[in-house]
């Protein structure tokens, strides 16, 4: 007989977590190592203990339910997981799935009896969003070896704070090393954050690469001047230097397949009479293939050069982000097919365009995600919904592939 989650249960603690967070002004919001988060940190590994999970916390605050028994405990881990923490504004489902579904499976498996080869253990991962401290991913690159805890625990927020005193200050500093479990695999469950599962009825997404991830800031510096008495042959206009690029990154996507967003922009001095002096941009450049994310990267550089020279302005680029296309484990997206097929669900093979925390594990072990639809591909919004059955059917498929996976 087919093991179910209990779906009641499952939704119940995705509603209840939602919940947490939301302020005043009816925003939910609970950026890494705030008060808020420390809420829904408490909240999980309250429901991890219900669950007879073991909770360890590391330094840089990820937080692990272990299900281990004296039969398996000389074994690598099955380790599945996500994080909590939210964008401003957030929605309820992104990453707070992946962590409720795997307390969820470890719950059902002792309901049904089932013990593993493998021990089971669920991951909280510290400051996925990157909104208040940087780099995002930032628990699971750590734990990955990607960056030193030290440097980590150092990153100044946004509103001035540490990270490491913050952590400190909620109660989750940690008493174990990052990565002091080397897991066996890695499995991520996560709504997908785009349009295409919903778009085109797929139940499963069985996620087989994740696009590489190219961020950098740029400044151009013009000159300021009237906007009624400067003739425009003798413009040195910084916004309208800034209006090009963002074409221009539009354009070359276009040819390469990729995606491109300028998603932040300041103009100085911000007035309607001037002419800018100054714009500061931010650019978001993804690709599923590292050669073609290279080579936009490189028209890009080589088109701002242009643009100065053109123009008559300043340009400089500093490049913030710089992830490679993560290719992931192709038996695990296999397995992932194949539990889907059995519960008569419809699967395809996805491309992650978001970050996720299983691309920094792809870097210890082998490891894979599992989409399930986003309504009209919305995320970061608190329009942000998967249906109740799609929750369902993807923490199912996901149980079947753990418990596979963790009985090899």
């Amino acid at each position: 007989m087919t093991m179910e989650i209990n779906g009641k249960r499952l939704l119940d603690h995705i509603n209840a977590l939602g919940k947490i967070g939301i302020g005043t002004d009816g925003r939910r919001t609970r950026l890494a190592a705030s008060d808020t988060n420390k809420e829904g940190r408490d909240q999980v590994v309250a429901w991890m203990k219900e669950a007879g999970l073991n909770v360890v916390v590391d330094h840089i605050g990820n937080t692990f339910g272990i299900w281990e028994t004296d039969a398996n405990k000389n074994e690598a881990p099955m380790m599945v997981g996500s994080h909590i923490d939210t964008v401003i504004n957030a929605g309820q489902y992104d990453g707070c799935l992946g962590v409720l579904a795997g307390i969820e499976l470890c719950q059902t498996l002792q309901e049904n009896h089932v013990t593993t080869k493998r021990p089971l253990v669920v991951g909280v991962f510290t400051n996925e969003e990157g909104v208040r401290y940087s780099p995002d991913m930032m628990g699971s690159l750590v734990y990955a070896g990607g960056l030193s805890c030290k440097e980590a625990l150092a990153s100044v927020g946004t509103d001035g704070t540490i990270l490491g005193d913050e952590l400190k200050r909620i109660g989750y500093a940690g008493t174990v090393e990052p990565g002091f479990l080397k897991p066996y695999k890695f499995l991520e469950l996560h709504i997908e954050q785009g349009p295409i599962m919903d778009v085109e009825g797929y139940d499963i997404g069985a996620v087989e690469n994740l696009q590489g991830i190219h961020w950098q800031k740029v400044t151009i510096e013009g000159a300021a001047n009237h906007a009624g008495t400067t003739p425009t042959r003798l413009r040195k206009d910084a916004g309208l230097a800034a209006a090009k690029v963002n074409v221009f990154c539009r354009q070359l996507v276009e040819k390469s397949g990729g995606v491109c967003t300028i998603g932040t922009m300041a103009l100085k001095p911000n007035a309607v009479n001037v002419i800018p002096c100054e714009a500061t941009f931010t650019i978001d450049l993804r690709n599923p293939d590292k050669a073609k994310l290279d080579n936009d990267d490189r028209l890009l550089g080589e088109y701002l050069e242009q643009l100065a020279k053109e123009d008559g302005v300043e340009i400089t680029a500093k490049h913030m982000t710089c992830f490679d296309p993560v290719p992931f484990d192709d038996g695990i997206c296999r397995k992932v097919e194949a539990a889907a097929k059995a519960r008569n669900l419809k699967c395809r093979r996805m491309v992650s365009g978001a970050g996720q925390d299983a691309q920094m594990m792809a870097r210890i072990c082998p490891t894979a995600m599992i989409f399930v639809p986003s309504v009209n591909g919305i995320s970061h919004n608190p329009k942000e919904y998967t249906p109740d059955q799609a929750c369902i059917n993807g923490a199912n498929v996901f149980l079947d592939v753990v418990t596979e996976l963790a009985n090899e």
